[in-house]
C-alpha cells in the first residue's frame, strides 16, 4: 500500500511539473505570433501562414543586436599579447513595428493597438578573451566570447579572426589597417536559429600621452550577413493536441520558409585608452536601414503585412539602428 502511495505521489509530482507553464522573460521570443491564422465561421483555425515580411525584418534587427562588436583598434595584441574584458552594449530597435510583438513581454501580442511592444533598445552584456598569434601568419589575432540579451534567456556565442595588414609603424603618418571575419550564433531560443557573419575593415592611429597612457582612436566599415532559420512552431500552444477532439491541431504547426541571407551595412567609430594593463574602450556603430530581398521561386508579388501566402517576395524593412558599447578589462 505504501508503495502504491509513493508511486501515485511521484506520478502527481511529475504531472504537476509537466503541466506547469514555462515562464518566459520579457525579451524572449514568441515566434508563433508572426503568423496569419485562417479560421472558419466558428473561429476554428483551418490554416496557419507564416508572415515572411515580418520575419525578415525581425531577423534583420535582432541580427544587428547580436552581431559581433569590434571594440578594438586595428593593431593586434602582438604574438605574446592577451586581453580579457567585459562589455555592455545598447542597440536601438524599432519597437513600434508589429513584428516586435514576438517579445514575450509585449503589451499588445496581437499587434492591433499600434503601441510599442517594449523599450526602444535591447541591451547586452558579454565576456571576451583575445589572443595575439604568430601562426598561421604574423600579425594575427583570435578572439572568442559570449553575449547575453538582458531580460531574456538569449545567449550568443561569438568568435573572430583578425589580420593586421599594416601595424606597428606608429611614427609614420599613415594609420594601421586590419581586416576581420567574425561569426555570432544565437542560442537558447527553440523556434529560431540565427547566425550572423561579419566582415570588417578597420583603420586606427596610436598616440602616446605623457609617457604612461596610450590612446588608439579607430573607425571602420562592417558588412553583416544574417542567416535566419525557423524550427517547427506551434501556432496554438494553448491547445493540447492529445486531448479528445484536438487530434487535428498538429496541422496548425508551421515553419517560416528558408530565406535568402540578409545583408546590413555598419559604420563604426571608437577609441581604446590604456594605462599599464588596464584598458577601456568606447564604440558607436550605425547600421544602415535594411533593403535586401528574399525572392521566392515563381513569385512575382511583394509580401504584404499579415500576408495569407508565403509565395511572395519579402523585402527587409528594418529601420536603421545605433549601437553604443563600452568594454573594460586587462591587456597583458
Amino acid at each position: 500500500m505504501a508503495r502504491v502511495a509513493r508511486t501515485a505521489l511521484a506520478v502527481f509530482a511529475v504531472s504537476g511539473a509537466l503541466g506547469r507553464p514555462a515562464v518566459a522573460d520579457p525579451n524572449d521570443l514568441v515566434m508563433s505570433r508572426l503568423a496569419t491564422r485562417i479560421t472558419d465561421d466558428t473561429g476554428r483555425v483551418l490554416a496557419v501562414v507564416a508572415q515572411n515580411l515580418e520575419f525578415r525584418a525581425l531577423a534583420s534587427q535582432l541580427g544587428v543586436v547580436l552581431a559581433p562588436h569590434l571594440l578594438e583598434p586595428a593593431d593586434t595584441l602582438g604574438f605574446g599579447g592577451f586581453q580579457f574584458d567585459a562589455d555592455a552594449s545598447q542597440t536601438t530597435i524599432d519597437s513600434i513595428q508589429p513584428y516586435w510583438r514576438v517579445l514575450a513581454g509585449s503589451r499588445d501580442p496581437g499587434g492591433t493597438n499600434h503601441i510599442a511592444h517594449g523599450a526602444g533598445v535591447l541591451r547586452t552584456v558579454g565576456l571576451f578573451a583575445r589572443k595575439g598569434l604568430w601562426l598561421p601568419i604574423p600579425s594575427f589575432e583570435l578572439g572568442a566570447g559570449a553575449v547575453h540579451v538582458v531580460g531574456s534567456t538569449i545567449w550568443a556565442a561569438q568568435i573572430y579572426g583578425k589580420l593586421a595588414v599594416h601595424e606597428g609603424f606608429h611614427d609614420l603618418p599613415i594609420p594601421s589597417v586590419a581586416i576581420r571575419g567574425a561569426v555570432s550564433r544565437m542560442m537558447n531560443q527553440r523556434d529560431l536559429d540565427l547566425t550572423v557573419g561579419s566582415f570588417d575593415v578597420t583603420l586606427s592611429r596610436h598616440f602616446g600621452i605623457s609617457g604612461s597612457w596610450r590612446l588608439d582612436p579607430f573607425a571602420g566599415y562592417d558588412l553583416l550577413i544574417i542567416v535566419p532559420r525557423s524550427q517547427v512552431i506551434d501556432a496554438t500552444p494553448d491547445v493540447d493536441p492529445l486531448a479528445p477532439g484536438n487530434q487535428t491541431d498538429v496541422a496548425n504547426n508551421f515553419v517560416f520558409p528558408d530565406q535568402a541571407a540578409i545583408t546590413r551595412h555598419r559604420l563604426l567609430v571608437g577609441a581604446k585608452a590604456q594605462y599599464a594593463i588596464l584598458q577601456i574602450t568606447l564604440e558607436a556603430q550605425f547600421a544602415l536601414a535594411g533593403s535586401s530581398v528574399d525572392s521566392r521561386p515563381g513569385a512575382t508579388a511583394a509580401c504584404q503585412p499579415s500576408s495569407t501566402t508565403t509565395s511572395c517576395n519579402a523585402t527587409d524593412t528594418a529601420a536603421s539602428q545605433t549601437t553604443v558599447s563600452i568594454s573594460a578589462g586587462f591587456d597583458f
